[in-house]
């Protein structure tokens, strides 16, 4: 009695394939078993105990499982099982014995299923027999979806809808979890071919009709799409009926882990991972080793979690950046020097400095500069054109770039290209792109800018000076990831007293970011402090954002007065704010109307809210501008 499991072994899918192209080759069972008996046994890594004679029987038992199981092209791809020997006929291990007193008294080997053989045949057998294994119906029908990924990789959408839609034209309560992959790829050759109103059709009959882990399938499809659509609301309705259509489905699990990490949800998200781990591992047959190691990963990191899991599907070079990121952005810290400004063009040059990298630093970005394939932003922009932003990722050789200098990560003017290309990659909505690649750049950006330039120091770094433009720009782009991407207000807010320190011009407006920042932290002081700044500013925030300060301070008089010179400048915005419900305008198509109805709309939609929530403020500038 054998007590070993070939299909365990390391050899079985090899001899698998071996055995099987012998069969495409000699169709015949004898010469087949003869093979078998001479080639298997060299092939198996087999226990110690076993002598060469064993050896020889289990290969055969082996090679009789494989022919049982091979659909034959000779037989319209019919499987064709050898006869059990009669007892006193000659075994067919080759020992000379009865078959009575050799093999029938052993186990046989694992039986195989015909499917495994198939997964073979797909890569062996010439086209034209694969096409007659359709037209005969023979290949079992969830494996079309192999042939049909085959085909859609060749960019042949066509012939997959014409393969897989007659999978789905019956009754789809019956169709079991072996037809999701057939499923996900009718549902890409829709995409492939643009068939939108087809695809919405298909899912929801889906939803509908199916049942179990494939009505799961499509809904977490629905869920995905609207994720990437941004309608976090309808992508968590349709999370939860796929929740509901398969309660334990690995799936369903990366899904809500994507959805909670889409929406910020990062503390949210880890809980939800050590949840579903627990829940896995409580599973008695669960054994999805890779799995429950993402869901280890995403307890601690579920953005890097989200990445090692797509790896697959993203582009190269953004696996060979985080690699670069992760070795290079915890080196020392280069010494930046703050320098006086030597162009004559600048106005009133005193106080205004740059920021000067060393010299290694200098010749680094020189051979940068002949490698990155464009420019830097327009003026205050933080993208380039879109015929740029298509450069950036169509052949990314700079990356070899960054690979080969690992010094790269010193220059500001470096960091500063690399977050401006990662802010144009076509799926930079992707959840762990801003985390894991994104803000290492922007800290070691802010670690270098604040050892040259410490709070304590009053020099300027102005706008005008190009040097100071790629620090400048890194700051921006840190405030944005910071109240967008981690709602870290105090962070946004240091950073942007950092920009105004440093570039007291403000050519970026975020006087009226910080404004806004103060008011919704209750920070009214500084709130107030900053509109005196810049006292003539025509800025709705600062103007407006005063006499909101001012009131919550209880300096009533002094709001009225302030809130009198606003309406003079603005006279719209008063109606704007203290109305319920008001009617867009009309928008100026050269730009915002300063002073108009389209500025007052759009300090409506950013503000009201703060309004609002305080007490009384709406009635009293109600009665105020009446």
């Amino acid at each position: 009695m054998f007590q070993y499991d070939i299909a365990d072994s390391e050899d079985f899918e090899q001899i698998i394939i071996q055995a099987v192209k012998r069969i495409l080759t000699v169709p015949n069972s004898d010469d087949f078993l003869h093979w078998v008996r001479e080639v298997i046994p060299s092939l198996l890594t087999l226990p110690d105990y076993m002598d060469s004679f064993e050896r020889q029987r289990f290969a055969t038992l082996l090679g009789i499982s494989i022919w049982n199981a091979t659909p034959l092209p000779q037989y319209e791809f019919r499987v064709q099982p050898l006869p059990t020997p009669t007892p006193n006929s000659e075994c067919r291990c080759g020992s000379g014995l009865r078959y009575r007193d050799c093999c029938s008294r052993l186990e046989d080997a694992p039986e195989l299923s015909s499917d495994v053989i198939w997964m073979v045949l797909f890569n062996e057998l010439p086209e034209s027999h694969l096409k007659l294994a359709l037209k005969l119906n023979a290949v079992p029908k969830p494996l079309l979806a192999v042939i049909a990924d085959r085909w859609l990789d060749e960019g042949h959408s066509r012939r997959v809808v014409t393969l897989l839609e007659p999978l789905f034209a019956g009754t789809l309560s019956e169709l079991n979890g072996d037809y999701e992959p057939a499923f996900d790829l009718l549902c890409n050759a829709y995409d492939q071919l643009d068939y939108s109103r087809k695809k919405n059709v298909f899912l929801n009959r889906v939803c509908t009709e199916a049942s179990g882990q494939l009505q799961a399938a499509a809904w977490q499809r629905r869920s995905t799409m609207h994720i990437d659509a941004g309608d976090f609301e309808q992508a968590q309705q349709a999370f939860t009926a796929a929740l509901r259509s398969h309660p334990n489905n690995p799936s369903t699990a990366l899904l809500e882990i994507t959805l909670l990490v889409s929406q910020k949800k990062i503390e949210l998200a880890q809980r939800r991972a050590q949840f579903w781990l627990h829940q896995f591992q409580r599973l008695a047959h669960f054994d999805d080793e890779l799995f429950l190691s993402f869901l280890e990963h995403a307890v601690a990191d579920p953005q890097g979690a989200l990445m090692d899991v797509d790896t697959d599907g993203i582009h190269p070079a953004l696996i060979e950046l985080r690699n670069w990121i992760t070795q290079n952005c915890q080196r020392p810290l280069p010494v930046y020097s703050v320098v006086p400004i030597q162009l004559t063009a600048l106005r009133e040059q005193r106080d205004k400095f740059e920021l000067s990298p060393p010299s290694s630093v200098k010749k680094i970005e020189a051979l940068w500069q002949s490698e990155f394939p464009v420019g830097k932003p327009l003026s205050t922009q933080l993208r380039l054109s879109d015929e740029e932003d298509e450069k950036i990722w169509f052949n990314p050789e700079w990356i070899d770039s960054l690979l080969e200098h690992p010094e790269c990560a010193d220059s500001l003017s470096v960091l500063d290209d690399i977050a401006t290309a990662l802010g144009v990659y076509p799926e930079t909505e992707l959840p762990w792109i801003a985390q894991i690649l994104l803000w290492p750049l922007l800290e070691r950006a802010w670690a270098i800018i604040i050892a040259a330039s410490p709070a304590d120091d009053d020099r300027y770094l102005p706008w005008e000076a190009p040097s100071n433009q790629p620090a400048l720009r890194l700051l921006f782009r840190r405030y944005d990831y910071q109240l967008e991407e981690i709602k870290d207000l105090r962070g946004a807010i240091a950073t942007l007293e950092t920009m105004l320190r440093l570039n007291p011009h403000d050519n970026h407006g975020v006087r009226a970011e910080l404004m806004n920042l103060y008011l919704r932290d209750g920070d009214n002081e500084r709130a107030v402090a900053l509109a005196r700044r810049f006292p003539n500013d025509m800025l709705t925030e600062l103007v407006y954002g005063e006499v909101l300060a001012l009131y919550r301070l209880g300096q009533k008089e002094l709001a009225r007065t302030v809130l009198t010179k606003a309406v003079q400048r603005m006279p719209h915005v008063s109606d704007y704010l203290t109305r319920k419900r008001i009617k867009q305008p009309r928008f100026n198509p050269r730009g915002m109307t300063i002073g108009g109805e389209d500025q007052a709309w759009f300090y409506r939609q950013d503000m009201r809210d703060v309004w609002a929530a305080e007490p009384g403020v709406l009635d009293w500038l109600k009665r105020q501008t009446a």
